[in-house]
């Protein structure tokens, strides 16, 4: 019997290791797996690598993970916002490494590890700094830039509902990097917010399935079904 359920999120994030490259779904706090990161700082794995939309906000989620030094870098393309100051005041320290990816070529990048690509060519960046040092070519008469993929030891993502296999629905705009994520990490662990019996998601609406999904927790009553969706 198949069944990837865990009872705990300490129990679900207790492989990741020193050194792992993590990505963490979200656009800013919508779709963040919140309680996953709390167990993950309680956990105490260091020197990470983060993926994520964004640097972090306030000082909870994953500006708390920050906050808690457990980042040697992060791959994002939005690090600076009224609130990233946790995030600011690390960079300017030259305590914590960042890769600026612009937003389309992040989620293309991810993209093209989930299809195993080898790599892509993207016009985005092309004449820029963020291009430097990367090979470009003229295609069809436009220039672009190449780019490898984005893999990760594990992705922690949340969604709405999801059965004991792993199939995932999402809420409106929970539904951001987490499907992408959850097919580029060698382990994905999904946080959800309602536990269906197996048969009652409509097949059509599966966004992520389970074959995606290797440890999920059911978190009823937190903010996996919060007002941040």
């Amino acid at each position: 019997m198949i069944d990837k359920t865990v009872s705990t999120s300490s129990a679900a994030i207790a492989d990741i290791h020193d050194d792992a490259t993590v990505m963490i779904g979200g656009f800013g706090v919508a779709g963040q797996p919140a309680e996953l990161i709390d167990a993950l700082i309680d956990h105490g794995a260091r020197n990470l690598t983060i993926v994520n939309n964004n640097a972090g906000n306030g000082e909870t989620g994953l500006a708390a993970l920050l906050r808690a030094r457990r980042v040697r870098k992060i791959i994002c393309s939005f690090p600076r916002q009224a609130d990233s100051q946790v995030f600011d005041a690390l960079y300017h320290a030259g305590d914590i490494e960042l890769e600026l990816v612009p937003q389309g070529n992040l989620a293309a990048r991810i993209q093209a590890a989930g299809a195993g690509l080898g790599a892509i060519f993207t016009p985005t960046g092309y004449g820029t700094q963020l291009a430097a040092g990367k090979e470009t070519r003229r295609i069809d008469g436009r220039d672009y830039v190449l780019e490898y993929p984005i893999h990760a030891d594990f992705a922690l993502i949340k969604a709405w509902r999801g059965d004991r296999w792993g199939n995932l629905q999402y809420r409106k705009t929970a539904r951001n990097f987490g499907p992408i994520m959850a097919t580029a990490a060698r382990q994905t662990i999904a946080q959800i917010g309602q536990l269906l019996p197996l048969g009652e998601m409509d097949p059509e609406s599966v966004v992520t399935p389970g074959i995606f999904v290797h440890k999920l927790v059911c978190l009823a009553g937190s903010s996996a079904g919060g007002r941040h969706e």
